[in-house]
């Protein structure tokens, strides 16, 4: 159940420059512009992003939330309230997600990963193909459902294996359905699915490896990383008005500091140390 805590397991929540947020992976436009609108008629932010300071920088890497701080862009906010986080954190855990695809052409989705310029596909099998993903030898793999397993092979830098990641969800993101998951299992995945044509396994990227490639440009495509955040600050309703307000960022941070210290005079604030499924997203 949840309980009341001291201040030494509470988010650290923050008004940042919207520009100084650097997104470590693509916005969804799917989700961004229905984003955008529900912002505009509810009038607060439910959940903040979660974000890292960039050593040696005023900014901040995005690890959670790119599709809200491109909401926020869209709507002209100059800032933000996140949750900022230390990155090197043990309790902070970096997992990849996994994608399903499904589809009734299971043909026109090989085809048009094959179609891609850098990208190979080579048979393996499910022990082997994990390996080379944990060695960092394979960009990908795929796992369908009669048993097949083709490494996705691609060379190259960190930067080119990052544009050929992006060119294959690219190839099956606009013409297939896919979800994510955190597993590769089938039969925990079948179940749940229908028409399902591969299963899409994504390497673990290390937090100096985001931090690089969002510091220098580079994203990953949306919903590859899963960061698991110790304490998430969920449903804080912070007004957007008070985001738009023409005041400078001390002024807007005194603001949350009273907001803060009010929701604990009230009572307000649970942690919930088990883990929560939720049904309402």
């Amino acid at each position: 159940m949840g309980a009341l805590h001291g201040a030494e397991r509470m988010p650290v929540l923050r008004f940042v420059s919207v520009a100084d947020l650097i997104p470590h992976e693509q916005a969804d436009q799917v989700r961004t512009e229905p984003l955008v609108q529900r912002l505009r008629t509810e009038g607060v932010l439910k959940n903040p992003p979660v974000v890292a300071p960039i050593p040696g920088e005023p900014r901040y890497v995005v690890l959670d939330g790119a599709n809200r701080v491109e909401a926020a862009r869209r709507l002209g906010l100059p800032h933000l309230v996140v949750q900022v986080v230390d990155y090197e954190d043990p309790r902070l855990v970096v997992e990849a997600w996994t994608h399903v695809v499904s589809g009734e052409d299971p043909k026109a989705f090989f085809d048009a990963v094959r179609g891609i310029e850098g990208i190979t596909l080579e048979p393996s099998e499910r022990l082997h193909a994990r390996a080379e993903l944990a060695r960092r030898q394979a960009l990908a793999y795929l796992s369908c459902p009669r048993g097949e397993i083709y490494l996705v092979r691609a060379e190259g830098d960190l930067y080119r294996r990052t544009a050929l990641l992006n060119l294959l969800v690219e190839a099956y993101k606009s013409r297939f359905q896919f979800y994510r998951t955190a597993t590769d299992q089938l039969e925990q995945i079948l179940p749940y699915y229908d028409q399902v044509i591969a299963v899409v396994v994504f390497p673990r990227y290390e937090p100096a490896e985001i931090i690089e490639l969002a510091r220098n440009g580079a994203r990953l495509p949306a919903g590859i990383t899963r960061h698991i955040i110790p304490y998430r600050a969920l449903r804080v309703f912070i007004p957007l008005e008070i985001m738009a307000a023409p005041l400078s960022l001390e002024e807007k941070n005194a603001w949350l500091a009273d907001w803060f210290r009010h929701k604990l005079a009230a009572r307000e604030i649970r942690v919930y140390e088990e883990s929560v499924v939720v049904f309402d997203e």
